[in-house]
């Protein structure tokens, strides 16, 4: 991979591979307006992508289910890698965290449009992950494997706050490490929530979006595992 903070190292008289402070400023500044602009991206092709004919779901559906919890747990991931973007000079682990954050907010802004498009509330009482009592597709009853989770609790992979507290704590290389430990976590449970959706939704829009989440998240741990390993 190729990345932003080995072009502008040259830049001042600051050692190879290190980003000017002033340098680095300007980079925080686009990366958090390339995710402004994936989030209304994602707006823009939910409604389109919504307009398909398909039977609306329901408040207490798993696909109104996903669409709110998932934009939880993405928007986690966003900070983790906004934070790791401004404590790592490293060029690889800046763009990936620039490649997460812009993908997962640009998702988080389809599931903001459907949840729009089916006339249903961004929030709900139900406890998360709540909806992993409804039946699989196959009509069996639901915890059949596919999402191995106890409704009501915690998200899967979801980073507690001490350890999103050491994130924002450490630099350099320990935060490059930090990072790369919870986020994997968090991808694994990504990828678990949305495999969990695809066994009990037959939502085209629904599954196109949980297929896609599997294939990245999948590509995106292998990379992650190699570059913990360079750190290791």
């Amino acid at each position: 991979m190729t990345g932003e903070g080995t072009a502008t190292a040259t830049a001042g008289g600051d050692s190879p591979g290190a980003v000017p402070s002033l340098s680095r400023t300007r980079l925080a500044v686009v990366g958090v307006l390339l995710v402004l602009v994936a989030l209304v991206a994602g707006v823009l092709l939910g409604r389109l992508s919504s307009g398909a004919p398909a039977p609306m779901p329901s408040d207490s559906s798993a696909e109104a289910g996903f669409a709110r919890d998932m934009q939880v747990h993405h928007g986690q991931a966003v900070e983790m890698a906004l934070l790791v973007r401004d404590r790592s000079d490293d060029a690889e682990i800046r763009l990936l965290a620039l490649d997460i954050a812009t993908a997962q907010t640009q998702q988080q802004g389809q599931m903001f449009a459907w949840l729009a498009m089916w006339g249903l509330p961004q929030t709900s009482t139900a406890p998360e992950m709540e909806w992993l009592s409804r039946p699989v597709i196959d009509g069996s009853a639901g915890h059949d494997g596919h999402g191995a989770h106890v409704p009501g609790e915690p998200m899967p992979g979801v980073a507690t706050f001490e350890q999103m507290q050491a994130l924002q704590d450490a630099t350099g290389v320990e935060a490059e490490r930090i990072f790369l430990e919870l986020m994997i976590a968090h991808h694994q449970g990504g990828v678990e929530m949305a495999e969990a959706v695809l066994a009990r939704s037959d939502n085209p829009q629904v599954r196109a979006l949980a297929e896609g989440m599997v294939q990245l998240q999948q590509k995106e741990l292998d990379y992650m595992a190699e570059l913990l390993a360079a750190r290791s």
